[in-house]
């Protein structure tokens, strides 16, 4: 197989593309984790982290994946048998419903159509019904379908209801890239991870966690250890981890927060908003279909594309990775073969976003998908408007 010019673009929705910058932070010599300069590099990005979550509290970081983070939320805050709400909203909220099963949680899980985000009415009538609920769970932004959940409206119905309910929201998809405010909307742990707008690769997981959740946390008896919030809060009082931390990607991490903070995070999440403009703007020229229904839930960082019944949207992706070098992600659980997607999050710019679109065209032409060429000059206008 010929090696193929140029760089790759990577166009899935995370991990996402590394900075040069995070890069070299990262391979900087380890240094001694129990020594003062961990200590100092601890205590920086501890506090650094905090605003990009909406927090003025602690943001418990693992070495993990978002998994681990789901898991460290719930064994953290619930006991065995607690019934959790959750919702069906797609692949992610379906594999952390199954987690929280696998724990022994009791978990009401609405059914839904991997079209729509979560309604705040049925939360506000569910919790009407079930004085019991110990928890809510919701994924801001759903990954496998570019769906994202209005989490302030989500709070609003849950006060509405006055219960008493933890409120647990994935971030995982949209941290760093869509605005989020943990503490102005009453979440109570917030789980994320590194490798999407956070611009690193894969291996942090993060719990922001609310005064609610710790108190939660002194009842809770679902088993942990290497979960347990309260060992790991206590040793980064003083700069440190009860474990062997990830020092690497600490390094990294400073160095993405600076990043975001250099751009401004309001300029990264309109940044974000106008590269999904452009992105459905091309689709619908395209005329195709967008899988998110609704007008005020389609993603900042993620576009989930419907192909046409007759044809076969892994095909298409591999048609495209093959002749022109760009990895699109595919179709989760249900959407398998049915849809592609643009990821359009993190290091990423105009020029970047052109690039993928022009790539995507070529390969809907080549695929023989039915498709109007008017698509990327859509798109360009988007990008090119004042």
């Amino acid at each position: 197989m010929p090696y193929p010019a140029g760089r790759h673009f990577l166009q899935i929705p995370g991990p996402t593309n590394v900075p040069d910058r995070v890069l070299r932070a990262i391979s900087a010599p380890t240094i001694d984790h129990r020594g003062a300069e961990f200590s100092t590099l601890a205590r920086e990005v501890l506090a650094a982290v905090r605003p990009v979550f909406g927090t003025s509290g602690p943001v418990v970081v693992y070495p993990s994946s978002g998994t681990g983070a789901w898991e460290a939320a719930l064994v953290n805050t619930l006991r065995p048998g607690d019934r959790v709400l959750a919702f069906e909203t797609g692949h992610f909220a379906t594999l952390w419903r199954d987690l929280a099963t696998t724990l022994g949680l009791d978990v009401d899980f609405v059914p839904g159509d991997w079209r729509h985000g979560v309604d705040p009415e049925v939360v506000g009538r569910k919790l009407r019904e079930g004085p019991d609920i110990k928890a809510v769970c919701v994924v801001h932004n759903e990954t496998s379908t570019g769906v994202t959940s209005r989490v302030a409206e989500i709070r609003r119905a849950m006060d509405e209801a006055d219960h008493p309910a933890l409120l647990m929201v994935d971030t995982v998809s949209s941290l760093g890239s869509i605005d989020y405010r943990h503490d102005e909307w009453g979440v109570d742990v917030t789980i994320s991870c590194s490798q999407k707008g956070l611009l690193l690769p894969p291996g942090l997981g993060f719990n922001a966690v609310s005064e609610k959740a710790l108190r939660a946390a002194a009842h809770a008896t679902l088993p942990r250890s290497y979960w347990d919030w309260q060992p790991i809060l206590a040793a980064n009082e003083r700069g440190f981890f009860p474990y062997t931390p990830p020092t690497n990607l600490l390094f990294g991490l400073r160095e993405s927060l600076a990043m975001l903070t250099e751009e401004g995070l309001p300029r990264v999440f309109a940044r974000h908003r106008r590269h999904a403009e452009a992105t459905r703007t091309a689709v619908h020229a395209w005329g195709l279909e967008v899988l998110c229904l609704d007008e005020r839930e389609h993603s900042p960082v993620l576009t989930a594309v419907l192909v046409p019944e007759e044809h076969d949207a892994d095909k298409i992706r591999a048609l495209i990775l093959d002749r022109f070098n760009m990895s699109l992600g595919t179709g989760l659980g249900k959407l398998t073969g049915r849809v592609f997607r643009i990821g359009h999050l993190g290091h990423f710019n105009d020029v970047s976003l052109a690039g993928t679109l022009g790539g995507v065209q070529m390969g809907l032409e080549l695929a023989g998908v039915p498709i109007d060429p008017s698509g990327i000059t859509a798109a360009l206008r988007v990008l090119g408007a004042p």
